[in-house]
């Protein structure tokens, strides 16, 4: 079955400087690789904690995939796992929602995700 949603996970700042932008062109590592660094459900959760491990002040971003078009591809990455790279910057109309991605001692918390 294909991919409805993808996550990426933004600083709260960051975010807020796009939306009023319109766009959001990535993080440092996702300039300096050429492309924007997107989880599946499944994989997000493992991206916090590798990546974002005690990191606050954080968002979580839903992006439609139909929204994206065929700047989006689905490339080979951590364990030969399929991820959503957007070769592209990022609109901010293509997002489904915003949550905050709250710390907690065992690591963020998530909300409901979308498949």
């Amino acid at each position: 079955m294909p991919r409805r949603t993808i996550y990426k996970i933004v600083d709260k700042g960051a975010w807020e400087a796009a939306k009023a932008e319109g766009v959001y062109r990535g993080a440092p590592v996702d300039r300096a690789d050429g492309f924007m660094h997107f989880s599946a459900s499944d994989q997000v959760m493992e991206t916090a904690r590798k990546h974002f491990r005690e990191q606050e002040g954080l968002l979580l971003v839903a992006v439609r995939c139909e929204a994206l078009g065929d700047a989006l591809k689905w490339e080979k990455s951590r364990g030969n796992a399929l991820f959503p790279h957007l070769y592209a910057d990022l609109p901010t109309d293509a997002v489904a929602w915003v949550k905050p991605l709250p710390l907690s001692p065992a690591g963020h918390i998530f909300p409901e995700l979308d498949a």
